[in-house]
């Protein structure tokens, strides 16, 4: 399973999303693909308020503040 993980540099909510995420991935296997939104214009207006975003099968899964809880639900199946 491969998981889209949208951020931007200089993001302190995007690093403690990554952290999160990374805590999930040790429990369901499953790898991340990190994207910079600042390197795709639509990628960036799509995303840009809603930063960090987490993304699966092209359906997102969770964005903001992200929890353990919603994240390891939503991978586990």
């Amino acid at each position: 399973m491969i998981v889209k993980f949208y951020s931007r540099p200089n993001c302190e909510l995007c690093v403690e999303g990554l952290h999160t995420l990374k805590i999930v991935q040790e429990d369901i296997d499953f790898a991340i693909e990190q994207y910079n939104i600042e390197d795709d214009d639509e990628m960036h207006e799509k995303y840009m308020i809603m930063i960090p975003v987490v993304e699966r099968d092209g359906k997102v899964i969770q964005y903001g503040q992200l929890d353990y809880a919603t994240l390891y639900e939503a991978l586990a199946d």
